[in-house]
């Protein structure tokens, strides 16, 4: 059963300038999926891209034969992003070699170097359980696609299920603005509206137990998403008086 993560706080709306009223949709990810089953589930129900975890401590880590299995039977317009937290660069050549995935997502220490080192559209993670300066720490990766604020401290894992205070995001953050940390069928409506990201990113607020990820609880995350989006919707609708 689903329970209110702690230290949850709801600034009033930041309007980052990456949305746009005319967006229909807050973009979504499903991350640590370790099943073919998920993966055609979370597709179904409206990701745009899978995350596979590629951190082999992790329990959500997939070996490259089964990251295949997943890559050959998404359905078009369904991306691949690929995981990793301070990786060796033999692994992740090799990942990207054999994986092809659309986007990396680095989730430790990677320097921006090493994050453009493959060739590979990337997002980088930003720490919120240590960092007091995100814009400082976007303005290193200046060639990033976007940035996914975590509630992870620098180079630990994320999926915690713990979230962060909200009111640390800079109200005019200037990059596409991913928000994972703690989101789950609960508060993934009032994240959207309060935050209004260009996505949303989820792992363990869809889970049953760690890397097992919840069909009933994926089906959920994607209907309050919409609601989110139907409040903004209502937000950006109202003439102020």
């Amino acid at each position: 059963m689903l329970t209110t993560k702690r230290n949850i706080s709801f600034p009033l709306a930041i309007k980052n300038p990456y949305y746009s009223d005319m967006q229909s949709r807050t973009r979504t990810k499903i991350c640590g999926i370790t099943t073919l089953q998920d993966a055609l589930h979370a597709s179904e129900c409206g990701a745009d891209s899978i995350g596979l975890v590629f951190h082999p401590p992790s329990a959500r880590f997939l070996d490259l034969s089964r990251a295949l299995e997943i890559r050959h039977a998404l359905p078009p317009f369904v991306t691949i992003t690929a995981l990793f937290l301070d990786e060796r660069e033999d692994w992740v050549t090799e990942v990207v070699r054999d994986l092809r995935p659309d986007c990396l997502q680095f989730h430790g220490n990677e320097s921006p170097e090493f994050c453009e080192a493959f060739n590979v559209p990337y997002i980088k993670s930003i720490p919120m359980g240590s960092n007091d300066d995100p814009s400082d720490y976007a303005q290193q990766h200046k060639n990033a696609q976007g940035f996914l604020f975590d509630s992870n401290v620098a180079g630990r894992q994320g999926g915690s299920g713990d979230t962060f205070d909200w009111s640390k995001i800079p109200p005019a953050f200037e990059h596409r603005l991913i928000l994972a940390g703690g989101i789950n069928p609960l508060n993934v409506a009032d994240a959207i509206s309060q935050v209004r990201p260009w996505a949303v990113d989820v792992s363990s607020g869809v889970e049953v137990s760690r890397g097992v990820k919840s069909s009933d609880l994926i089906t959920r995350f994607f209907h309050e998403v919409q609601c989110g989006d139907a409040r903004l919707s209502e937000q950006d609708s109202v003439v102020p008086g």
